[in-house]
């Protein structure tokens, strides 16, 4: 069964099903899980002098975020680590296969809005560029209404 399972969170309510679903498939297994929270810095640059400012609350919201889903993987038994990876202008999709690469995952568990249509043209799917790309299999977990 699945042992190392890497599972990027942001924190919204979707990605925290797909972190509870990791958590029982780790469980099961007796595996362990890579949390993961990507930070896109370009998003925050503005060329304005608070961009710095912008740019350290969004780093301390990602520490957060993996403080938390840490701390979730602990009180369900699961052994787990963080990584707080950066995104520079770079495609998630891809960030996330090259980890799932570099840490040897067996499975790759992720949140998807399951937008459709303009919105998902629009948005786009951080989850579909992981389905796409990923080395190893993906458990997409859907939030509770399409988007």
């Amino acid at each position: 069964m699945y042992k190392r399972i890497l599972v990027p969170v942001d924190g919204s309510e979707t990605c925290e099903k797909a972190l509870a679903s990791a958590l029982q498939l780790a469980k099961e297994s007796q595996g362990r899980v890579h949390l993961v929270h990507v930070l896109d810095e370009l998003a925050y640059l503005t060329g304005y002098e608070y961009s710095a400012d912008l740019l350290q609350v969004a780093r301390d919201f990602a520490q957060k975020v993996l403080v938390d889903a840490a701390d979730k993987a602990r009180a369900a038994g699961v052994p787990a680590d963080t990584k707080l990876m950066e995104l520079p202008g770079g495609r998630l999709g891809e960030l996330i296969a090259g980890e799932a690469r570099n840490w040897d995952a067996d499975l790759v568990v992720v949140g998807t809005h399951g937008r459709r249509g303009v919105s998902r043209v629009l948005l786009g799917s951080g989850a579909e560029q992981v389905l796409r790309l990923s080395p190893v299999p993906v458990l997409a977990v859907r939030s509770s209404e399409p988007a």
